[in-house]
This record gives C-alpha cells, sequence and structure tokens, in this order.
C-alpha cells in the first residue's frame, strides 16, 4: 500500500440508510476523483473487489487521484456492512446518488468520475447522469440490467463513456459490446486481448488502471511497473 490519506466515510442515502466506505486522497493535491461502484454483491462483489482496492492503494500515490469506495446497500467488506438489502439495481439509484453528492458536497472533490465494473456499470448507466459527473468508466459492462431506454439516454449526453471490455468476457464480448453502444456517439469501446471478466493478474490489473489514468490525469502517465 503506497502512501495516502485514507478515512472511513459514511454516506446518508434519501430514503435512510447508512452506507460504509472509504476515500484515499493524495498526500499533495488531488488532480481528480474516480467514484467506484463495485460487482454484483450478491456474488462477491463489494468496495474491495481487487481492481478498486489496488486503485485505492496505488492511485493517491502514483496518479494524484483521489479513490472513493463504498459498499452499496447490504453489501459486505472488511471495513463493515452497508444497511438495507440488496435490489437489484433498482433502489441503488439511493446509494448512487448519495455517493456523488457525497463527492461533492462532503469530501469538495472536483472532477468526478465514476468507475463501475461489471453490476456497477449497471447502476452507473441507470443511475449516474448527475451533470456534475465528468464521465462513466465501465468495466466489463454485462448490459443484463439496463433497459434500452436507460442506454439511449445517453445518446444526447456531451460526455465520455470508455467501455474496456474482456476479450473473453462470459457475459459481453467486444463485438457484442461495439453493437450495444453504437447508438451512443461518445461511447468508446476498448477491446482488452486475453482479459477475463474479472481483470485477474497483475498485468490486467496495470492495464486498467493506466486506461483510468489515462481519462482522468493522463499527465501522471505511465503509471510505474515497481512500486
Amino acid at each position: 500500500m503506497l502512501p495516502a490519506n485514507r478515512s472511513p466515510i459514511t454516506i446518508h442515502t434519501a430514503d435512510g440508510l447508512n452506507l460504509i466506505g472509504e476515500v484515499a486522497r493524495p498526500l499533495g493535491e488531488s488532480a481528480a476523483a474516480i467514484l467506484c461502484l463495485h460487482p454484483l454483491p450478491t456474488h462477491g462483489g463489494m468496495m474491495d473487489s481487487h481492481i478498486f482496492k489496488k486503485a485505492a492503494n496505488r492511485l493517491p500515490a502514483m496518479a494524484g487521484i483521489t479513490v472513493v469506495r463504498f459498499n452499496t446497500r447490504g453489501t459486505s467488506s472488511e471495513q463493515g456492512t452497508s444497511e438495507g438489502q440488496f435490489d437489484s439495481g433498482d433502489n441503488e439509484r439511493f446509494d448512487v446518488e448519495a455517493a456523488i453528492e457525497f463527492c461533492f458536497s462532503q469530501l469538495h472533490l472536483k472532477k468526478v468520475w465514476l468507475v463501475g465494473w461489471s453490476f456497477g456499470t449497471e447502476i452507473a448507466l441507470k443511475h449516474g447522469r448527475d451533470p456534475r459527473v465528468q464521465g462513466l468508466i465501465l468495466l466489463s459492462p454485462p448490459l443484463k440490467r439496463v433497459t434500452e431506454e436507460e442506454l439511449l439516454w445517453w445518446k444526447n449526453d456531451p460526455r465520455t463513456i470508455t467501455a474496456l471490455v474482456p476479450e473473453f468476457d462470459e457475459f459481453l464480448k467486444p463485438a457484442e459490446a461495439i453493437e450495444q453502444f453504437a447508438p451512443l456517439p461518445n461511447a468508446n469501446v476498448i477491446a482488452v486481448t486475453g482479459a477475463k471478466h474479472l481483470w485477474v493478474g497483475e498485468p490486467f490489473v496495470y492495464r486498467v488502471l493506466s486506461e483510468i489514468c489515462e481519462i482522468v490525469n493522463p499527465v501522471a502517465l505511465p503509471l510505474p511497473e515497481e512500486f
């Protein structure tokens, strides 16, 4: 774990729940921030899912990026369990909206991107419309819970959507993703050769963190490979 200012946070939703999380800030000035939306909690997804934990451990020091992670309703991790029950992406609207508001009103962050992974990409697309958000970065988007109407809402939005799609993803492969995102003029699908849905292996972790940095704070590239 590289140096950063790390603090536990509690996010209060409009429907009365307390969600637990953590913010990891650079020791110096923060160039930008990412708000992480984790994979499916019913299949082990949480704020400590490995890509997001490694982002929090590395990006503040390596790239000057603040990393905000939290557990959606009913989700548990080492930090604890958020109140409420999993709702398959529907009432998670309150979680996403509250987390975005927390980033701006409580943490006073600027230039915040949403980074979703798997289920997190779906709640980003469904509920991440807040105009203060800079754009969406989607890791392994399944698009199972996103309706055509919800996806097409982004058609007239000028913000960039970048989808990193593993070559061997079992839910949505690159060719399918290109077809699904084709109606969105600001969507960019990046096929990642050799990768799978869970991005296991340091080369894929490095690739994902580098792609995030390319969007959020490109002057910090290349990220160090040894630390």
